[in-house]
């Protein structure tokens, strides 16, 4: 039998909670029995008009009560909701399954997930706050309201023209269907708008990376509505520029020479590192290309015989980590590495940095999706310079990309 509310109990205890200084939300608050008994009411509000005189001609009628706990802002409360011999109740107030009353704290729980926090920690949050502690499953269904965000965010259209984009990958550890971790790669595609804004054009889930992969990508963002791309950036992945131009043949891909200096440096003798870097810095700092093709042509003279593989690695790979010089000291430092991607995988690895290995592909992509979320708030600014950069860039493509 259910027990009799009490308004002047609650009044009381309500005084005395304020005159004490306690908080009158969370468990032991005063609120949550007056919260407790609106809900209630109106539960049996909605099957009272549920049972209609047409409805009990048809046999229906109430059959017991289920109960479940619902967190509020005021604290967690026990509701019982009326069923009904037909099954066919449907309360509309507080839903079926529904277990957070308010959107706030649901909101807030995403807010926490997003920022890294642990389930325990969004657990001693909600019992600080709200006076009771989540389950990890609760906070698994709460955060999973974002998956139709993540779909619509994946398919949306995008702009004909990017003047310059980059592509890279970044790696983490997965439980597979058989328990094992395993490594996936996210792979991203930043963008600069015609605007000079940064975007996240897509994010997509690999067992690895390769090449093959990647052109699935490119192609996803043709269908998406890229037409073009002026300037791809992008590491030193084989076969990566050669899966760009099968899909944009116009786009000038540029490898990254942090990412050649890195893996020539790995085969260099220890004792010579310092002296062949400085060597390798009148390469890639040249006034020009021409300037650039004699210094490396020194190198070769002096280091070729020792680190042949290195060498070879620059001249095999040539044509494609020199297109920046032909352009603007500006754009060249836009361009000439991945940077700019990289700074944003280390933002997200903030957020990512103590969840060692992801019980499935789902929980990696709602996670990274809610950090990145957070992350572009801040890409109000257009890039430095970019007035300048547009500029330029109309004056090299022409046609190809128009500031008006």
């Amino acid at each position: 039998m259910e027990q009799e509310f009490n308004f002047e109990s609650i009044k009381n205890k309500a005084l005395e909670q304020l005159k004490s200084g306690k908080s009158l939300l969370g468990k032991d608050g005063a609120f949550a029995p007056l919260l407790e008994s609106i809900l209630n009411a109106a539960l049996e509000g909605e099957m009272e008009a549920h049972l209609s005189d047409e409805e009990r001609e048809t046999g229906n009628r109430r059959n017991g009560k289920m109960q479940k706990q619902v967190q509020t802002p005021l604290g967690e409360v026990t509701v019982s909701t009326p069923r009904d011999r037909n099954s066919t109740f449907d309360p509309q107030f507080i839903k079926k399954r529904e277990t957070i009353l308010a959107e706030g704290v649901a909101d807030r729980i995403i807010g926490l997930y997003a920022l890294g926090n642990s389930t325990r920690e969004i657990s001693d949050w909600m019992e600080e706050n709200l006076g009771n502690r989540v389950s990890a499953e609760t906070i698994s269904s709460i955060t999973d309201r974002v998956l139709p965000e993540i779909k619509a965010w994946k398919s949306r259209l995008l702009d004909p023209v990017y003047p310059i984009v980059w592509l890279d990958a970044i790696h983490y550890k997965v439980t597979d269907e058989r328990g094992y971790a395993v490594t996936r790669a996210i792979y991203n595609v930043l963008g600069i708008t015609k605007e000079g804004h940064k975007e996240l054009l897509g994010m997509y889930i690999s067992k690895n990376e390769g090449a093959n992969f990647w052109l699935g990508v490119l192609t996803d963002l043709q269908n998406r509505g890229v037409q073009d791309i002026l300037i791809a950036c992008v590491d030193g992945l084989k076969g990566f520029p050669e899966a760009i131009v099968s899909v944009y043949p116009d786009a000038i891909v540029q490898l990254c020479i942090v990412h050649q200096i890195r893996n020539s440096i790995k085969h260099v003798g220890s004792k010579h590192q310092k002296e062949f870097l400085l060597d390798l810095k009148r390469v890639y700092q040249a006034v020009n290309k021409e300037s650039a093709e004699e210094e490396l042509v020194k190198l070769d003279d002096k280091w070729g015989e020792q680190y042949p593989i290195v060498i070879k690695s620059w001249q095999d790979n040539w044509e494609k980590l020199t297109e920046y010089f032909q352009f603007t000291a500006t754009i060249r430092r836009l361009i000439y590495t991945t940077n700019t991607v990289e700074g944003y995988h280390r933002q997200i690895r903030k957020v990512t940095k103590n969840k060692g290995v992801f019980p499935h592909d789902t929980a990696l992509e709602k996670l990274v999706y809610l950090a990145y979320r957070n992350i572009r708030k801040k890409w109000t600014m257009p890039i430095p310079n970019w007035a300048a950069v547009a500029q330029q860039l109309a004056i090299k493509f022409g046609e190809r990309f128009k500031l008006w």
